[in-house]
């Protein structure tokens, strides 16, 4: 056997792993219900929105009156501010004084034992009246039939959380990179159609943007005093609901929600270094293991390229790094254009990964360490188990 059929299967194998994934997101393009804009709910429960603030002078106005402006005939808008000093109070002070569906909230002193954002999503809920319970960010905006849209879904998929992907707004080069190939992994990796026949806790990917809770089911599993400790709630709720063997079910929002997750490369740094090491459950091994093999995914079939191209001695065969790649630009461009990404992207996916494999290992280097912070606030140091 020479060098080169030694390592010929294992290129075959790097080609028949993305041909899955390429499987994974066309059925996803399939399975994946969008919200419809003309759909009408058999019944109008009432719902409360529920909006947690801290330091969103920005984007807080815009977002609320997005909320007071849905043409759903039963719902209330609560929102709890959360210690801010940047005038966030102060502008929803001016809106609710318009606004009778608009309920503005003060928040509590944080207990210990809870992070910030739990902590304010659990005064919501508690304070609200709705037999539904949909959570969102103070950065979203929503067309008008967002609520009347996404109850129709609930009820018709007789779910117990409704969640969604949204349209993710980048406004810079650092965004792009890096809440692109955020997006790109849930799409690929997650097979939806699976994801909504079985009741395995590490399918439900839940997106904290975009929450329609039953208020039934949010309290049968704990709500966010069940959670008040790990860094991804969302996630984690989403995880109970399944575990609970209660209905979780994802959409596609993308038409009617948008949202600028982060203004700029290093709040998306600090947002996914809070974020990703959290979403494996602080599992070593599988961390290291996943991280090295999207980098192996990512530039062996290129270096192939380039050395068979050059013509360098090289133990790597040219034909399945060119057809790796050619799968890689395909997901990407699937993702991207269902997404609403720029589809350019697609092509600059070995910088998207690369970018996005730096901060994972800075997750787990600030999570080790205790160092992880958000909202000016230090996230309490995690217990990292090895498998």
């Amino acid at each position: 056997m020479t060098v080169n059929d030694s390592w010929l299967p294992h290129q075959v194998s790097l080609v028949g792993f993305l041909s899955i994934l390429l499987l994974i997101v066309l059925s996803n393009g399939a399975v994946l219900r969008r919200l419809r804009k003309d759909a009408v709910p058999s019944i109008t429960p009432r719902v409360s929105i529920l909006v947690p603030t801290r330091n969103e002078a920005k984007t807080v106005v815009q977002a609320v009156r997005s909320l007071l402006d849905q043409d759903y005939p039963d719902f209330e808008v609560l929102v709890l501010d959360d210690a801010s000093n940047d005038g966030t109070a102060e502008r929803l002070a001016t809106l609710s004084a318009h606004h009778a569906r608009l309920r503005v909230l003060k928040g509590k002193p944080l207990p210990e034992g809870w992070l910030g954002k739990h902590w304010t999503c659990h005064q919501l809920a508690g304070a609200a009246t709705g037999d539904l319970l949909l959570f969102t960010d103070a950065d979203t905006r929503h067309h008008p039939e967002t609520l009347r849209a996404a109850v129709a879904m609930l009820l018709e998929e007789r779910a117990d959380l409704l969640t969604a992907f949204v349209r993710q707004e980048v406004g810079t080069w650092g965004e792009r990179f890096i809440v692109s190939t955020a997006f790109w992994c849930l799409f690929t990796f997650l097979p939806i159609g699976l994801a909504h026949r079985v009741c395995w806790p590490w399918l439900s990917l839940t997106n904290g943007q975009f929450m329609l809770f039953r208020r039934a089911a949010y309290e049968a599993i704990g709500g966010h005093a069940a959670v008040r400790t790990h860094p991804v709630d969302d996630i984690a709720l989403g995880q109970r609901v399944r575990r609970a063997g209660l209905r979780w079910r994802i959409v596609d929002a993308t038409a009617s929600v948008s949202c600028r997750m982060y203004p700029g490369f290093w709040a998306a740094v600090e947002g996914f270094t809070k974020n990703l090491f959290a979403v494996f459950d602080f599992r070593l091994a599988e961390y290291l293991f996943v991280w090295a093999w999207v980098a192996l995914l990512t530039w062996e079939p290129l270096v192939a390229i380039l050395v068979g191209t050059l013509g360098i001695p090289s133990p790597l065969a040219l034909w399945p790094a060119v057809l790796a790649v050619l799968e890689l630009l395909a997901l990407w461009g699937i993702v991207m254009a269902r997404l609403r990404f720029p589809v350019y992207l697609a092509l600059l996916y070995p910088v998207n990964l690369t970018v996005f494999t730096f901060v994972a290992l800075r997750s787990l280097l600030f999570t080790a360490t205790g160092r992880a912070t958000w909202k000016g606030r230090r996230l309490p140091r995690q217990r990292i188990r090895l498998i």
